[in-house]
């Protein structure tokens, strides 16, 4: 596994395929770069001679965790171009899905010179959708910080992956104050409120007119109230060099893979290889 330092954070990744246009590929929640669909994809790709980044986002894998920045979602963005920029593989294909599409659209956006196109899955919107993401990715942490302080935080079940692949980020979670750790995820848990006048949380409309990259979007299922299909058809209006496409699946496809995943029975991810021949075609259409 291999690793560089993004202003003082310690990523996890890998590059997959030796040569060609450079690629990063950024999952949702927090899975990392191994979870099952994640490196299938980059190897399809790489067996289509490209160069394939993936890794683990700060507070995902074997990365160091890390409390700074406006969001969650602009803290990764931040250090992804970063890490393309150290890497000497900037401008790359952006590509990611879920809360993996919302820092690379962040990325694309705020950090235009390391994305030479973009491409966007399962955007996450909506009321319903947002509001779970601020409760998920914010709430159990803020809970346990007042009732047990640091100690409690790092018994939640979702930091045991963190802290068993990067053991020292038990030290880094200890060493927080509380207080300070709780007003970060306030204010990252603020960032997920809804409005109903932008469609994704930390972008302007105005920054998403201003995006002159090509950028692909699949659209979203009817069915998904945490990847609302209008969030996606809206961001396909508002950036103009986008191009709205149908996935490789059917309408239930993230019902389904939710399903496989907590029966035990598939990944949320696990199909994603399937989007390679639509992501190659158009990587060739804006050589």
């Amino acid at each position: 596994m291999a690793t560089a330092e993004i202003d003082g954070t310690t990523i996890a990744y890998e590059i997959v395929g030796e040569t060609g246009p450079p690629w990063v590929l950024t999952p949702g929640g927090r899975f990392g770069k191994d979870t099952p669909g994640i490196p299938e994809l980059a190897q399809e790709l790489a067996t289509h001679g490209q160069r394939v980044v993936i890794w683990d986002r700060p507070n995902t894998g074997a990365s160091d965790v890390c409390f700074t920045g406006a969001s969650e979602s602009q803290m990764h963005a931040d250090k992804l171009a970063g890490l393309l920029r150290t890497l000497d593989l900037a401008p790359a294909f952006v590509v990611g899905g879920s809360g993996g599409s919302r820092v690379s659209l962040l990325t694309a956006a705020k950090h235009p010179d390391v994305a030479a196109k973009l491409a966007m899955l399962w955007i996450s919107g909506g009321v319903y959708g947002l509001m779970l993401l601020g409760v998920h990715y914010c709430g159990e942490s803020i809970r346990a910080a007042w009732q047990g302080g640091m100690e409690a935080v790092v018994e939640l079940p979702e930091w045991s992956e963190v802290l068993e692949r990067n053991p020292g980020n038990r030290r880094r979670f200890l060493d927080l104050d509380p207080q300070q750790f709780i007003e970060t995820l306030e204010r990252w848990m603020l960032v997920y409120c809804p409005d109903a006048s932008v469609p994704v949380p930390g972008l302007s409309n105005k920054e998403c007119a201003d995006l002159k990259v090509p950028t692909l979007i699949f659209r979203s299922g009817k069915s998904d109230p945490h990847h609302t299909r209008a969030t996606s058809e809206r961001l396909h209006e508002l950036i103009p060099n986008a191009q709205l496409v149908e996935p490789p699946w059917d309408d239930d496809e993230w019902k389904q893979r939710g399903e496989a995943a907590r029966n035990g029975t598939g990944h949320l991810f696990e199909r994603w290889p399937l989007l390679a021949p639509q992501l190659l075609d158009f990587a060739g259409r804006w050589q």
